[in-house]
């Protein structure tokens, strides 16, 4: 009798961890190649209701005096008119701020509005900076699509999806029982027995993302088994992170070729390198700033990847915009930085 139930029990967690059809694919190269998106339709009826675009605050009528001439303390966005920059304000107050603070979540209450008494003023300051990069030197990656601070906040005050750096998993034999990181699972490896922490060094630090060797011998060449399984690592997040399979970028007779990849690979060459640029120029020099409370297990600050702004779909709100509605995110290029 044990048995049987044992055996009932099995079958029902089997049954529950694998989707019911109907499943849909999508075929994005040469018939016979298996290059195919799989989806579930229940699934991205539930992803479409959680990207949905915010009410557009009512435009304003263009003119009159600069912020930066009629308030204090303005050192971004000061080249707005008072009524667009009021309007972008409250924009991001329903962005970003919980509700039942409002503008208190970044202006001290019984303050000035000039003061930088709370961090999260000068988050947001420096936040802003960061998305006017983004759409101005990244048009590699976001194109003319660009992003807001809703991109990544969704009305959180803090973004759904960042990453720390995690601590090493214990081991009982010390460095001679290291296992490089696998066989640990974890939420930035998908819960797979590949290297627990792609995120540290491929989006943080800039360890180059190679699997294939290039010379004949090992000679300042460390491709192997062992890097390839940190990078198969990466992939997975990556593809977690954008709900779509190797195949979205890859083409099946050769992973390594460029030539035969679809434009999704180049597009995500260059969203990688504006992860580093992010976290390197803006996030991590942020750390201090912070209280303990933001901070991760090792005392680092909260810090992107690709699901940041993706949040399990394979362009950010399925493509659609609203830079468009809210100039002030998009200013004219200054430098690029393409090659970072």
């Amino acid at each position: 009798m044990k048995g049987q139930v044992s055996a009932a029990l099995c079958l029902a967690l089997l049954a529950a961890a694998c989707e019911r059809p109907p499943v849909e694919s999508v075929q994005r190269g040469y018939r016979g190649l298996g290059m195919e998106q799989i989806f579930n339709p229940r699934t991205v009826q539930a992803t479409a209701a959680a990207n949905q675009l915010p009410a557009v605050v009512p435009a304003v009528e263009g003119g009159g005096p600069a912020a930066s001439s009629v308030f204090k303390n303005v050192t971004v966005l000061g080249d707005l008119s008072v009524a667009e920059f009021t309007r972008t304000m409250v924009a991001m107050t329903n962005w970003i701020a919980p509700p039942e603070q409002g503008c208190l979540f970044c202006h001290a209450a019984g303050e000035e509005l000039s003061s930088d008494k709370l961090y999260t003023k000068v988050v947001a300051r420096r936040m802003i900076e960061m998305t006017r990069h983004i759409n101005a030197d990244w048009k590699a990656h976001v194109a003319d699509t660009g992003v807001t601070c809703y991109t990544c906040h969704r009305g959180n005050a803090v973004p759904p999806q960042v990453w720390f750096r995690v601590p090493s998993p214990p081991s009982a034999l010390g460095p001679a029982g290291n296992h490089a990181g696998q066989n640990t699972p974890a939420k930035y490896a998908n819960m797979s027995s590949l290297p627990y922490d792609p995120l540290t060094p491929f989006l943080d630090e800039r360890n180059e993302i190679r699997v294939m060797a290039t010379s004949a011998l090992p000679v300042n060449d460390r491709s192997s088994i062992k890097q390839a399984e940190w990078t198969y690592s990466l992939m997975l997040n990556m593809s977690e992170a954008l709900g779509v399979n190797c195949t979205y970028c890859h083409n099946t007779r050769s992973f390594m070729s460029w030539d035969a990849s679809t434009p999704a690979r180049a597009t995500a060459w260059y969203g990688i390198r504006m992860v580093r640029d992010l976290n390197g120029a803006f996030l991590g020099p942020l750390a201090p700033t912070l209280p303990a409370i933001r901070h991760g297990p090792l005392g680092d600050g909260p810090k992107v990847d690709c699901a940041t702004c993706h949040l399990g779909v394979y362009k950010p709100l399925f493509g659609a915009s609203i830079l468009k509605d809210y100039p002030a995110f998009a200013p004219a290029t200054t430098a690029s930085v393409a090659s970072k």
